[in-house]
């Protein structure tokens, strides 16, 4: 089959999205579909050898120009190429470049807008640049904020049109108004452009089903996977201290500063010897004023020589720092779709406790790997870790359940092998009856 899987950059930072893209296009490189791997906006970051193409659509560079100046917009198509470079964006991408919905309100509407919006001349570009390659039988695009990319390569290139859902609604609810607003209006507007939606967890199908006004007949559930190579169980050294880790952008969202409060309960109320809280993720310059706020109250409470923050890890290093936990918990307040974090640390072995929401369930049913807490109630949060302290046995259950069950159901060979058949099924090559998405079995 031959592939277009549309990306979408995310400059200098690891991107859950573009992880599970990058992972998805080289698994069905390997399995001998004819596939291009396309980035927007910036170059992809990835931790493992990155196969998208050198050719970068609505490069960042000229999709802000051209929201900001009528001037460039009247520029030749050729300045915009030149702008559009991969070796200019990936340059830039080493400047930290804001991703937060406060800022990007009335970019999202513009780029929603499509060809009728001030953007026109990137959707020539593109379709201009996409005709000279051969015709494919699918373009996937990355997010429904992309949607607006759906009719016109649908018209000029004839092929079917599919489209990922994978935690943009975090960012629309983010958005000011009137941007919300209009933004959600131009996606479902858009919907019926789409052949076929591929929600990355069960939670997500249902939710996006009503949020984005989809019919459940477009909806399809394909559940994550990551390529396990290098992953592997280690066993822990019998003298060192009880570690808890949290592995993911340093936000408020995904609520450090909860699981630092849980810490200090379990040290301080619980009898919990001295210990290690052990932090890594990306980190942007907005968000420093946060993590520098959690090392103060660790210092205030004493535990400041307890709590560390490795940093951005590579992909050699985030093994490594996974391997040397006990249990792993991000405790988002958000309702989260995915959960990659999850399947990496079990890939190694190491339990998880999350909250009772969101993508979470379905991992702890179909893996075994962790258990789960009330949503934003430390003290339960608390009570889950003090159960796996106490208890080494259920511990260690846990770790190897989930180090079987991510290989059984979360494997990026599964994953790929689950999104052809969506593509097939939206091509009319499956006849076969659907019953329920294709990825929903245990």
């Amino acid at each position: 089959m031959r592939i277009h899987l549309v990306t979408s950059g995310a400059a200098d930072m690891y991107c859950g999205s573009c992880l599970r893209d990058n992972a998805l296009a080289t698994a069905l490189l390997a399995a001998g579909h004819d596939l291009l791997l396309i980035p927007t906006y910036t170059p992809t970051l990835t931790d493992e050898p990155n196969v998208s193409t050198h050719k970068v659509l609505f490069g960042g560079v000229s999709v802000y120009l051209e929201q900001r100046s009528g001037f460039y917009r009247r520029l030749p198509k050729s300045v915009h190429r030149l702008l559009d470079s991969w070796g200019l964006l990936k340059l830039l991408s080493r400047v930290s470049i804001s991703t937060s919905p406060d800022d990007l309100g009335e970019l999202t509407v513009s780029m929603l807008r499509g060809e009728h919006g001030v953007h026109a001349k990137e959707f020539e570009i593109m379709l201009e640049w996409l005709g000279k390659l051969p015709r494919p039988e699918v373009v996937s695009l990355p997010h429904s904020l992309l949607i607006r990319l759906a009719e016109p390569i649908r018209r000029a290139m004839g092929c079917r049109v599919c489209c990922a859902l994978q935690g943009e609604d975090l960012f629309l609810e983010g958005l000011k108004e009137p941007y919300r607003s209009e933004s959600l209006r131009l996606i479902r507007e858009s919907v019926e452009s789409v052949d076929g939606f591929i929600a990355v967890s069960e939670y997500y199908a249902e939710f996006m089903s009503g949020y984005l006004h989809i019919p459940r007949t477009k909806m399809h559930t394909v559940p994550l996977g990551i390529n396990l190579a290098g992953y592997d169980a280690m066993p822990r050294a019998v003298d060192q201290p009880f570690t808890i880790g949290y592995f993911a952008r340093v936000v408020p969202e995904k609520s450090l500063h909860l699981l630092a409060e849980a810490y200090r309960i379990l040290r301080q109320e619980r009898g919990l010897p001295a210990s290690r809280l052990e932090a890594a993720g990306y980190l942007a310059h907005e968000y420093r004023g946060y993590l520098r706020g959690i090392e103060r109250k660790m210092r205030e409470w004493g535990l400041g020589d307890e709590f560390h923050y490795r940093g951005v890890l590579s992909r050699e290093e985030k093994i490594k720092f996974l391997q040397g936990l006990d249990v792993i918990s991000v405790p988002s307040s958000y309702v989260e779709p995915k959960g990659i974090y999850l399947l990496e640390a079990m890939g190694c072995g190491v339990p998880f406790v999350q909250p009772n929401h969101g993508a979470f369930p379905e991992i702890a049913r179909k893996s075994g790997g962790g258990v789960l807490f009330e949503p934003g109630n430390v003290a339960s949060l608390a009570d889950a870790l003090e159960s796996l302290w106490h208890d080494e046995a259920r511990r260690a259950a846990l770790g190897r359940a989930g180090y079987d069950g991510v290989r059984r159901h979360f494997d990026v060979n599964r994953m790929a092998a689950d999104t052809v058949a969506v593509y097939e099924r939206v091509l009319g090559w499956d006849s076969s009856p659907r019953v329920a998405p294709v990825a929903a079995r245990a």
